[in-house]
C-alpha cells in the first residue's frame, strides 16, 4: 500500500540527511577526518601527468640465468656428470656434453626435477630443453618467462607506489597494463620532470672499495662519476654492502662544511658488515655507487661501527631529498622505460569541469521542465526526487572519496535520464490503472507495484553492465561505471521511497478531490 509508517519515514529522513551531509562536506571544512570526506578530481579534471612505463626484463632474465647456472654447476658436480663447458649465450644456457647424454637430458626433463621445475597445471617445465650435436640448450619456456615477468612487474609496481606515495601525490592511479607495463596517473602533479626522474632510476645502491690498480681485470671495473662523466675510478666488483641493508635515509646538513648530505641507517646485519669492512679499510677510498655510477668516493678515516653513515656529493637539498626517497623506497627489480607520456594542464581540466557542469545543468533543467509540463504536481514530486537523487549520489561518492573523471560526469548525466525514466514508467502505469479502478489509492498503489518488475529489470541489467565495465575497463571507464552503478542504486531508492512517500502524502490528503495525472 501507499501507507508509510512513522518509523519508515524517520529512517528515510535520517538516511537522506546523513548522506546529504557528506555531499555538503565538499564545500565545508571539518576537523574530524571521517566527516571531512571529499570527491577527488581525476587527471582530466584537475590536470596532472599520465605515464606508461615498460619494464625492461632483459637484465632480470640474465640475472636469473646466472643464478640458475650456479645451481646447475653444483647439481652436475654432485651427480658426477661429465660436461666440458657451460656458458650463457643469447639468453640460453649451453652445456657441452661428452657422455651420458641421455641421463643428463632425463635429469633436466624429469617432472620431479628441482633444477628444472615442472608445472603440472600448465604441462610445461621452467626451461625448454633442446639437444643439438651433444650440446644441450636450456632456455626459459613461455610460462617460465611469464612467471619472471609477473613477479618483476608486481615488485616494480610496489616500488613505484612507494616512490609516488613519498611525494604526497593525491589519489594516484597505479595499475598493471599487460605483463610488462605500468600505468601511472598523477592528478594535480606540478612537477612531472621530477617524478619521471624518480621513476626512471633503478636505485641499486652499493658500497665498493676503489681498486689499487688502474687497469681493468676480472675483479675490477671502471665506473664514471654521476656528476662528472669525464671522471672515473677503477672499482672492485666485490660489493661490501647493498641498499637492501638500509633501514632509513633522509637529507641533512653537515655543520662542519655546510654541505647537504644524505644520512642513512643500517639494519643489524648491514651494520656488522659495514663496521667490519671500514675497520679493515681505514685509509682506503670507499665508492658509493648508484646504478653503476659513482656518487662519491670518500676516504675512510676511521671505522664506522654505529650502523649509520652519510653519503656526500654535490647535492642540492632537492637532489638529496630525492636520493633519500629512492633509497627508502628500495631498488627496482628491473629498469623502467617511459614509452608514453601525457600532461594535462589545470586550465584544460577547468574547461572540462565547466563543460560538464553546463551539460548537467542544461540536461537537468530540460528534464525538470518536461516533467512539470507533462505530469503537473507529480512531475514536481519527480523533480524533488531527482534533486535528492543527485545529492545522495554525490554524498556516496564523497564517503568513498571516489575520483571523479569526465566520463564520471557523463555517468551522472545519464543517471538523471534514468531516474526520470523510472518515474515516467510509474506515472504512465498509474494512468492505465485509473481507467480501470475508481479508488485512487488502489490505482496509485497498483501503478507503483505493477511497474516495479519492469523498472528493476531495466536497472539491474544496466547495473550488471556497470559492474563489468568496472572490472574490465581502464581508469576513465571505471569512473563512468562507478557513478552509473551508484546512480542506479540511488535512483531506485528515491523512486520507491522519496517520490512514493510524497506521492502517498499528496494522494491521502486529496483522496476526496479529483486528481489528474
Amino acid at each position: 500500500m501507499l501507507y508509510f509508517s512513522k518509523i519508515k519515514i524517520i529512517l528515510i529522513v535520517i538516511f537522506s540527511l546523513f548522506i546529504s551531509y557528506f555531499t555538503f562536506s565538499n564545500f565545508l571544512k571539518f576537523d574530524n577526518a571521517f566527516f571531512q570526506r571529499n570527491i577527488n578530481l581525476g587527471l582530466d579534471l584537475q590536470g596532472g601527468s599520465y605515464l606508461l612505463l615498460e619494464v625492461d626484463n632483459k637484465p632480470i632474465i640474465k640475472q636469473k640465468l646466472q643464478t640458475k647456472l650456479i645451481e646447475i654447476k653444483k647439481a652436475i658436480k654432485d651427480k658426477g656428470f661429465n660436461i666440458t663447458n657451460i656458458e650463457i649465450k643469447n639468453e640460453t644456457i649451453i652445456l657441452e656434453v661428452k657422455n651420458n647424454l641421455e641421463k643428463i637430458i632425463n635429469f633436466f626433463d624429469d617432472d620431479k626435477s628441482e633444477i628444472n621445475p615442472y608445472y603440472t597445471q600448465f604441462k610445461t617445465h621452467q626451461f625448454n630443453i633442446v639437444n643439438e650435436d651433444n650440446t644441450i640448450n636450456l632456455s626459459f619456456s613461455d610460462y617460465g618467462l611469464v612467471l619472471i615477468k609477473n613477479a618483476t612487474l608486481d615488485q616494480a609496481i610496489e616500488i613505484v607506489r612507494r616512490r609516488v606515495d613519498e611525494l604526497g601525490t593525491n589519489e594516484p592511479n597505479i595499475v598493471k597494463r599487460g605483463n610488462d607495463r605500468i600505468l601511472v596517473e598523477l592528478p594535480g602533479l606540478n612537477d612531472p620532470d621530477r617524478i619521471k626522474s624518480l621513476l626512471g632510476k633503478t636505485a641499486n645502491l652499493s658500497f665498493q672499495f676503489v681498486s689499487q690498480t688502474v687497469e681493468e681485470s676480472f675483479g675490477n671495473e671502471k665506473l664514471i662519476y654521476e656528476d662528472n662523466p669525464d671522471r672515473s675510478e677503477m672499482v672492485s666488483k666485490r660489493i661490501i654492502l647493498s641498499g637492501e641493508n638500509l633501514i632509513d635515509a633522509k637529507p641533512s646538513m653537515n655543520n662542519q662544511n655546510n654541505e647537504t648530505v644524505v644520512v642513512f641507517n643500517l639494519d643489524r646485519v648491514g651494520a656488522k658488515k659495514f663496521g667490519k669492512a671500514t675497520t679493515k679499510g681505514v685509509g682506503r677510498q670507499l665508492a658509493i655507487v648508484l646504478d653503476n655510477k659513482i656518487i662519491s668516493a670518500p676516504t675512510i678515516s676511521e671505522a664506522i661501527v654505529g650502523g649509520s653513515g652519510q653519503i656526500t656529493g654535490d647535492f642540492t637539498f632537492q637532489s638529496a631529498t630525492d636520493l633519500a626517497l629512492l633509497l627508502r623506497s628500495g631498488a627496482l627489480p628491473a629498469p623502467l622505460n617511459i614509452i608514453e607520456e601525457r600532461t594535462v594542464g589545470p586550465d584544460l581540466g577547468k574547461d572540462s569541469i565547466k563543460a560538464g557542469i553546463i551539460s548537467l545543468i542544461i540536461g537537468f533543467m530540460l528534464v525538470v521542465l518536461f516533467m512539470i509540463y507533462k505530469y503537473k504536481i507529480f512531475g514536481l514530486i519527480a523533480n524533488v526526487a531527482l534533486i535528492t537523487n543527485l545529492i545522495l549520489l554525490i554524498g556516496i561518492l564523497s564517503i568513498f572519496e571516489a575520483t571523479l573523471t569526465l566520463p564520471g560526469i557523463a555517468g551522472i548525466i545519464l543517471t538523471v535520464g534514468m531516474a526520470v525514466d523510472a518515474n515516467v514508467l510509474i506515472f504512465e502505469r498509474i494512468k492505465e490503472e485509473i481507467k480501470l479502478e475508481n479508488n485512487k489509492l488502489i490505482a496509485f498503489d497498483s501503478g507503483y507495484t505493477k511497474s516495479r518488475t519492469t523498472i528493476l529489470d531495466a536497472n539491474i541489467t544496466t547495473l550488471i553492465a556497470a559492474i563489468i565495465l568496472f572490472f574490465m575497463g581502464s581508469g576513465p571507464v571505471k569512473g563512468f561505471s562507478v557513478t552509473l552503478g551508484i546512480g542506479i542504486l540511488t535512483t531506485l531508492f528515491t523512486v520507491y521511497f522519496i517520490a512514493r512517500l510524497f506521492t502517498s502524502y499528496y494522494i491521502i490528503k486529496n483522496k476526496n478531490k479529483e486528481i489528474k495525472i
